[in-house]
């Protein structure tokens, strides 16, 4: 599946009070490889951005006067966004975004057009507990080169989400990997499905046991009985 890394820029924090989507960057990775087939819209909101997320991003309101109204790249953006998943950093905010610009020209919400969306707010929370896990704290814990972060911007942001994306992942391919020298032209590499591989099963020699017999009775004796493999190995014998 098409995996699409998506941000937004916007005029303030509040969609639902008038706020509007300013910029949009996407960034397409497939399998686990970032293709260089990207998007990048700025957009015309038709208002002023609040003095605050002015700091945030920079996007002045006169760099924004020329640019295109969302009606006007929506088809490009849903058919580029068709059947992907869609990754995002703290996903209700865009997500909330993006389908009041849709509902504003009576579209459907993003949700219907798109495969699946992914909270990477969400994995990090999961996997770094009680951590700050906004995008620059991330970059920093996973050593993602955010150096020219000076300011938000919502193509280098999905940029970095990607390689964020990437470092947060690793590991989760174990039952496939994928052969070395893909095509010149970079189409799809063959895999190499490891589940074909039947693995030899090493039972234990008499020594080894011995060994992890005089170990178990060293925790057991330890914990007072409480050992939990004995407890294991007697319910075995009773069932």
């Amino acid at each position: 599946m098409r995996q699409i890394f998506l941000d937004t820029e916007t005029t303030g924090l509040s969609a639902e009070n008038g706020d509007r989507v300013i910029e949009i960057g996407c960034v397409e990775m497939v399998r686990r490889k970032l293709t260089g087939d990207n998007k990048h819209f700025y957009l015309n909101p038709e208002r002023d951005s609040h003095e605050d997320a002015l700091k945030v991003h920079g996007i002045s309101n006169e760099f924004l006067k020329d640019k295109p109204k969302f009606s006007a790249v929506v088809d490009e953006l849903l058919d580029y966004l068709q059947d992907a998943e869609i990754i995002i950093h703290n996903a209700p905010f865009d997500v909330g975004f993006l389908n009041k610009e849709l509902e504003l020209i009576g579209r459907k919400p993003i949700t219907q057009c798109v495969a699946k969306v992914t909270d990477s707010l969400m994995m990090a929370k999961e996997l770094f507990p009680g951590k700050r896990n906004s995008l620059n704290a991330l970059c920093d814990r996973l050593e993602v080169d955010n150096s020219g972060r000076t300011l938000h911007g919502a193509l280098l942001d999905a940029e970095l989400l990607a390689d964020v994306y990437i470092n947060l992942t690793r590991g989760q391919n174990t039952l496939m990997m994928e052969v070395e020298g893909s095509t010149p032209e970079g189409d799809s590499a063959p895999l190499v499905d490891l589940r074909m591989f039947v693995l030899p099963l090493l039972a234990a020699n008499d020594q080894e046991v011995a060994d992890h017999e005089i170990l178990l009775t060293q925790i057991d004796k330890a914990s007072k009985g409480k050992t939990v493999w004995r407890a294991m190995d007697a319910d075995f014998l009773t069932a």
